[in-house]
């Protein structure tokens, strides 16, 4: 608030306003402005894709592979009765990686089964090169 510095009155608030702020935020302003406008006259091109929705894609969902780890930590494929040894589930996770499209694999892990099992299928996934993984949860058996 300006303060009146002598005169008559002194001691008394002045009553007009003080500009000087207010011209050196607008001339602050007016800078900014002229020094950015030319730069808004660049464009830049973007080509976006176009949709078509009266067109359907042919592409099947992919196959799905089933890998279960029980309590023990054995690992069966496929709803199969012979447990995996880490050699045959490593080959198993490279052939699959190999088929185009890539089939999705999915953990079915028992809620009893340590998550180092878990761990150790997801780590062999990733080396193996797969890239769809799923999590299938069961109830308690």
């Amino acid at each position: 608030m300006a303060m009146s510095t002598g005169g008559s009155e002194s001691g008394a608030p002045m009553s007009e306003i003080n500009v000087t702020p207010l011209v050196d935020v607008m001339l602050v302003l007016l800078i900014i402005f002229m020094i950015t406008a030319p730069l808004m006259s660049h464009r830049i091109t973007v080509k976006l894709p176009t949709a078509n929705p009266h067109q359907q894609e042919n592409t099947p969902p992919p196959e799905v592979v089933d890998l279960a780890i029980k309590a023990d930590g054995s690992m069966y494929f496929q709803d199969n009765q012979n447990p995996l040894t880490d050699a045959e589930l490593k080959a198993q996770l490279q052939a699959l990686a190999q088929h185009s499209p890539q089939p999705e694999l999915q953990i079915r892990a028992a809620h009893d089964a340590e998550f180092k099992a878990v761990r150790k299928a997801l780590g062999d996934a990733k080396e193996s090169g797969l890239v769809h993984v799923g999590f299938m949860t069961t109830g308690k058996e």
